[in-house]
């Protein structure tokens, strides 16, 4: 139970802080500022709550533990769970606070494709680029946590490696490469958001599971 307590707190940081980046003070943080505060919450999740629960706070990646047999059945259920409440209290909780400030229509960091990508990304396009990014993520975790000498950088690497990824995909989807982080904010925008979280829920999952293959393939003896 610690373990999905920690991964509940973990998602719930990463969304209210992430998320809030962009909704709040997007417009002045930019591209950058918003991909270093995703990056930078993975950060103090890892060297928070991840030496309990290995700091998932991603289905993706909790998948890619399964398959690679590093979680049981269990743990991987009850970490989904934990991590999509965590992704909802994230969520209301910066529903909340933009309720209190003179802020109107900014959302809640919802990804996007279509009407709601900033350079108009098609359908297939976004299916593909949240893929291959959330290979890249997944990958480097399944890398960087492969050798215990890494133990002390892993979350640091980890951080910029998903501020890295924001960057690039920013302007294309909002960047999810995380099933529970477009969750919640989709479910409580709802509208065309909500209609389109399935692509933000399943091409993340693909992502995740053709890394953990890949990764076993090339570090099998």
């Amino acid at each position: 139970m610690k373990k999905y307590i920690c991964e509940f707190i973990g998602t719930c940081i990463l969304v209210l802080l992430g998320c809030g980046s962009a909704a709040i003070a997007g417009s002045t943080l930019g591209t950058l500022g918003i991909a270093f505060a995703f990056g930078l919450s993975i950060v103090a999740i890892a060297y928070s709550v991840g030496s309990i629960s290995g700091g998932h706070v991603n289905p993706a990646v909790s998948l890619a533990m399964l398959i690679n047999k590093k979680i049981s059945v269990k743990d991987f259920c009850g970490y989904v769970v934990s991590q999509v409440l965590g992704s909802f209290a994230g969520a209301g909780i910066l529903w909340l606070i933009i309720k209190f400030t003179s802020l109107n229509n900014v959302g809640l960091g919802a990804n996007g494709y279509g009407e709601l990508s900033a350079v108009g990304l098609s359908l297939v396009g976004a299916l593909i680029i949240e893929v291959i990014a959330t290979f890249i993520f997944v990958l480097a975790i399944l890398g960087v946590t492969s050798n215990e000498k890494n133990s002390s950088v892993a979350g640091l690497i980890i951080g910029l490696v998903l501020t890295l990824i924001h960057i690039v995909v920013i302007p294309l989807t909002g960047t999810s490469v995380n099933p529970a982080r477009s969750l919640a904010p989709a479910v409580l925008v709802g509208g065309t958001a909500l209609a389109q979280v399935w692509v933000f829920i399943l091409a993340p999952l693909v992502g995740g599971a053709i890394a953990a293959f890949v990764w076993r393939y090339v570090s099998e003896d």
